[in-house]
């Protein structure tokens, strides 16, 4: 017989992920408060993507 895992409450320790762009020059990138750092881009609208991405996926961690 296996016992049911309960759901992991999300541990208050961890900060939820806080994704921003940050712009350098022509490039822009976006970061996180995890340490996470996304790609350099020339294109702000796919910097902010990926953070958007990020964040998402972050919830599930």
């Amino acid at each position: 017989m296996c016992d049911k895992i309960p759901d992991a409450a999300p541990d208050p320790a961890v900060p939820p992920h806080s994704a921003t762009t940050v712009e350098r020059g022509a490039f822009c990138s976006a970061r996180c408060s995890c340490g996470w750092r996304g790609p350099a881009r020339r294109s702000r609208d796919l910097a902010r993507a990926d953070a958007r991405t990020h964040e998402t996926a972050g919830q599930g961690l």
